[in-house]
Order: C-alpha cells, then structure tokens, then sequence
C-alpha cells in the first residue's frame, strides 16, 4: 500500500523565507538546473511558490525562452508576477494556475521540468507524474526534488517507483542539504550533465 500525502500545502504565508537570497546557498538553481537549461528553452516551474525557481529558469533561458510557473494558489501566482516584475523577467515568464488533480497544460511540450518540496503534496502522484511525463520532449529532463524532513526514504523510493510506472527512468542523483532529489528523464542517458 503506498504511503499518502501528508495533505498539506504550503501556505503563501512562508513565502518570504522561499524567497529569500539565503536561500539560493542552500538550493543552489544552477545545480537543479544543471546544464539541462539553455537560453531559449521552454522549461516548466511546478508549484513554483513565490516564484524563486522560476526567476532563475527565466534568467537562463533569456528573452527567447518561456517558463510556465504553475500553481494551485492564485495568490502564489501573484507574488511570482511581483517577484519576477522586480526582476526584470516577468516577459520570460507564463503564469498557469493548475487544479489540485490536473496541471491542465495538454498539449505543452518542454526541455526540462521542475518540482521542488512539491510531489508529496499531490494527492495523486502517479496522475501527476503521468502528467509531468506527458509534458517532456523525447530528450527533455525533469528534477525532482523533496524535502527530507517530510519524505522519508521509504516515501521517495515509493515515489520514484510510481514515476518508473510512468515512463520516466532515474538519470542521476542531485544531491544538496535536506534534500533527496533525482533527475528523471523518458531515456536513461545524461548527455548534458550538471555543471
């Protein structure tokens, strides 16, 4: 029987301390990104918060590229506009407010995926990482990355199992504090490693 999320959400509330400068020490966004994220690509934020992922990927991938930032929470939506406005990058970026069981981006195709502190609060995770594996271009690469104060490893096995049921196979581990974390791909090469 697979373990449930824990149902919670994380509240707009914290997003001054997800937003803060510190924070990029801890969870460094050229390491999640790697160098699977190139100028010009259109890449995928998923439950991007207050938005400190997605004004990284936006830097990276320029004024030719695209981020969709996705979010359950409207008002998460709204401080990622704010916070990419005062950036500079909000051009770069698409707003896109999900459901709680569909992402509701049929038909988008990306080169690279993230979900940070976000899959073990989905409801459904197979339906969600079916979803994540639906959006990826044949060579595309999706990080997934999970607190490990709320995922034990027991959870996260159970969760790369349901995303190996779903096509995507383990390419590499990505390792930082508090984390466990992996990028998972629709093939099990790595041309493009971190750097």
């Amino acid at each position: 029987m697979a373990e449930e999320s824990n149902g919670h959400v994380c509240p707009p509330s914290v997003v001054k301390f997800l937003n803060c400068p510190l924070r990029a020490l801890i969870q460094n966004p050229r390491k999640i990104m790697g160098a699977h994220v190139k100028p010009g690509d259109t890449v995928v934020d998923l439950g991007c918060g207050g938005g400190f992922l997605s004004v990284a990927l936006a830097k990276r991938v320029g004024e030719s590229g695209r981020v969709i930032a996705v979010d359950l929470q409207e008002p998460m939506l709204e401080i990622t506009k704010k916070f990419a406005a005062r950036k500079g990058v909000l051009d770069s970026i698409a707003l896109h407010q999900c459901k709680g069981d569909d992402l509701g981006l049929t038909g988008e195709k990306v080169d690279f995926a993230v979900a940070l502190f976000v899959v073990h609060e989905v409801p459904d995770r197979k339906r969600f990482l079916r979803q994540v594996a639906d959006l990826l271009k044949p060579d595309a690469r999706f990080a997934l990355i999970e607190p490990s104060f709320h995922v034990s490893v027991r959870m996260f096995e159970q969760i790369l199992e349901e995303a190996e049921s779903v096509g995507l196979k383990q390419v590499r581990p990505l390792k930082n504090i508090l984390t466990r974390g992996v990028v998972l791909s629709l093939s099990s090469s790595d041309p493009g490693a971190e750097q």
